[in-house]
């Protein structure tokens, strides 16, 4: 039999990777099935996100004086019926889950020390195990951090309303994505960073960003010292550039990262902060001990835990499987997604544009926020190296290009492109404007 810890996206894949292989396969959940995605993360953020785009785009059409009012969100309303859609998604992966052949024990605890596995506290018998534990939110260690009204993604089922004011401690894409949310459902909002905003992303995007969030106090280079928490308002201390000072609000939302779950896994070897270590098999320094998804400190991503998953299953059944972390997209959601893929762009010629007028764009025209496209190759070759795409499909539209980096497929490809119209995909004329240069002569950066 083979036991599988967690049931997120990384524990669920690998389960039925098994059981369609032939194996006995018991999935351990403690808690409901899907993972961190579904009741946490991903999906958090595409029901109040939805909801919140709503509300953006009836205030642009208000604005422009075609419709008569905006509307007001019904939070508690909003967070029951998200509830419901979760639960139900819920019972669809548990039937696919049971349908492929896999046995689900929910509400145990499972936890493994070397080659043994343990649930409940009673030693079960495994031919091969995968810890598929997952992460929780990271919590900063200052004095005040537990009082009331804080929450983080996995809490926030529990805000009885809206808050007037709030403060987002965080300055990556968790934090950007809920500050656009709150923000757009009419809570003041400050977002508090210890270093730039969105340090990581292309400073091309920053500004679309920052126009996007206008209505947000960022704080940059700042550090949170405490909270102080009196009746329903809590005084947060900060450190900035400029010294010391507190913001007052009703609520404070924590969206800085995540950290492994992995303390109930013993006897493998583990960096110093919790990651369980793997290699691109995802074995671990324990014989038959496999691990995936979230716990290894892998990028914390849905598509990147499920493959782990299916590593991991693969060579569990004797089929030698490789991990490849080359090219993968990621995106942000606030109203317009920014979705983006790179592998080396230190010597890549570029061209970039804004996105063009078209479904989720046209009303944007007056705004000058129809999106922006960039696309990097190599001047060589016409390879794909980097693209990046904000509007309303570029997760998919990136996710296809990544694909197409992986496999070799540059600019060329792209001269007898036939697209669909109208669409908002300014990548495609990108590929055939550098396809073009490259016949010319070696492309520079446009």
């Amino acid at each position: 039999m083979i036991v599988v810890l967690g049931g997120g996206p990384a524990g669920r894949t690998a389960a039925i990777t098994l059981a369609l292989g032939g194996r006995e396969v018991t999935l351990v959940e403690k808690n409901g099935i899907g993972g961190q995605c579904l009741h946490y993360g991903c999906m958090v953020v595409c029901a109040l996100n939805e909801a919140a785009r709503s509300v953006t785009s009836a205030r642009h059409l208000h604005e422009l004086g075609i419709v008569d009012a905006v509307p007001c969100i019904r939070f508690p309303r909003l967070l029951s019926e998200m509830k419901a859609v979760q639960d139900q998604i819920a019972g669809i992966l548990d039937a696919e889950t049971r349908g492929a052949g896999v046995t689900i024990l929910y509400g145990k605890e499972g936890r493994i020390d070397g080659k043994s596995v343990f649930i409940d506290g009673e030693s079960i018998p495994a031919d091969a195990i995968v810890a598929a534990t997952g992460s929780r939110p990271a919590i900063p260690d200052v004095p005040g951090i537990k009082a009331e009204g804080i929450y983080t993604p996995h809490t926030i089922s529990l805000m009885p309303e809206l808050p007037e004011e709030m403060v987002i401690i965080g300055g990556g894409i968790m934090a950007a994505e809920f500050s656009y949310i709150f923000q757009e459902f009419g809570s003041h909002i400050h977002i508090v960073s210890r270093s730039a905003l969105l340090k990581n992303l292309d400073p091309k995007l920053l500004p679309l960003v920052r126009k996007e969030l206008e209505h947000t106090c960022i704080h940059e280079n700042t550090t949170l010292l405490s909270i102080d928490r009196e009746d329903e308002i809590s005084l947060v201390h900060l450190r900035g550039c400029d010294g010391s000072f507190e913001i007052p609000c009703d609520a404070v939302f924590i969206a800085a990262g995540l950290v492994p779950r992995s303390e109930m896994l013993t006897g493998v070897q583990k960096r110093g902060n919790g990651e369980v270590v793997v290699d691109m098999r995802m074995r671990t320094s324990v014989e038959g001990v496999y691990a995936c998804g979230d716990v290894t400190g892998s990028p914390l991503l849905t598509p990147v835990a499920r493959r782990e998953g299916i590593v991991a299953a693969e060579n569990i059944l004797g089929r030698d499987e490789v991990m490849d972390y080359t090219a993968i997209p990621q995106s942000m959601s606030l109203f317009n997604e920014y979705a983006f893929v790179e592998t080396d762009t230190s010597c890549a010629a570029t061209a970039s544009l804004p996105g063009p007028a078209g479904p989720g764009t046209f009303w944007s025209v007056p705004s000058g926020m129809t999106g922006f496209a960039k696309v990097s190759i190599d001047p060589e070759t016409g390879k794909l190296c980097g693209v990046e795409a904000v509007g309303p499909a570029a997760g998919v539209i990136t996710a296809y290009q990544a694909f197409l980096m992986r496999e070799g497929i540059g600019v060329h490809e792209f001269e007898k492109f036939m697209e669909v119209h109208p669409m908002t995909d300014g990548v495609y004329p990108l590929m055939k404007f550098l396809a073009g240069k490259l016949k010319q002569g070696k492309p520079s950066s446009q």
